[in-house]
């Protein structure tokens, strides 16, 4: 039950959205995008789609690899089964208008299975609609938006434990 590997990086969920994909898979799903609406991370084998509840502050994504399964942590907000391959070994995290935050290198390529888990997603929200509205009324300039999203009291986190499951399935033949 040994980490093996843990990358962390900030990520802007432009339109409530970050997205976790090998880097080799420049196509998504649109029905693991709407599948994320409702369960918060979803995917389709190649991506990983991270649903916020706001579009401008940013969170931490964290992705952990272990040598054996996990348990979800008992302390998040929610979890959920993921599985994710990368035929390249290495992981983009995705801000959709804004492009990558971060790569992380994979300790093989292959498949891996694991869980999702969040925090800080629901209070993160409430806070940016508290902001919003504030700044409506008070009619805040970009500086002081800027200042309110840096200031946010509560990390939204998505975290990822990830163990190795077995090898990519090798490609067919386009000419067959």
């Amino acid at each position: 039950m040994s980490l093996i590997t843990e990358y962390s990086t900030s990520a802007r969920p432009d339109r409530g959205l970050v997205e976790v994909y090998d880097s080799d898979a420049y196509l998504g799903s649109d029905e693991a995008f709407y599948r994320s609406r409702t369960q918060v991370v979803a995917g389709d084998g190649y991506h990983l789609y991270l649903q916020c509840l706001q579009p401008d502050i940013a969170v931490q994504v964290v992705i952990r690899v272990w040598d054996t399964p996990q348990k979800p942590p008992e302390d998040a907000e929610g979890t959920v089964p993921v599985s994710l391959e990368s035929e390249t070994g290495q992981l983009v995290i995705n801000q959709l208008s804004f492009g990558p935050a971060g790569t992380m290198d994979l300790p093989r390529p292959g498949v891996y299975d694991g869980h999702a888990a969040w925090s800080g997603r629901e209070t993160t929200a409430a806070y940016y609609n508290t902001c919003t509205q504030r700044g409506a009324e008070e009619q805040w300039d970009d500086q002081q938006i800027g200042a309110a999203w840096r200031q946010c009291p509560t990390a939204e986190q998505y975290t990822l434990d990830l163990w190795f499951v077995r090898e990519s399935e090798p490609e067919g033949e386009w000419d067959e």
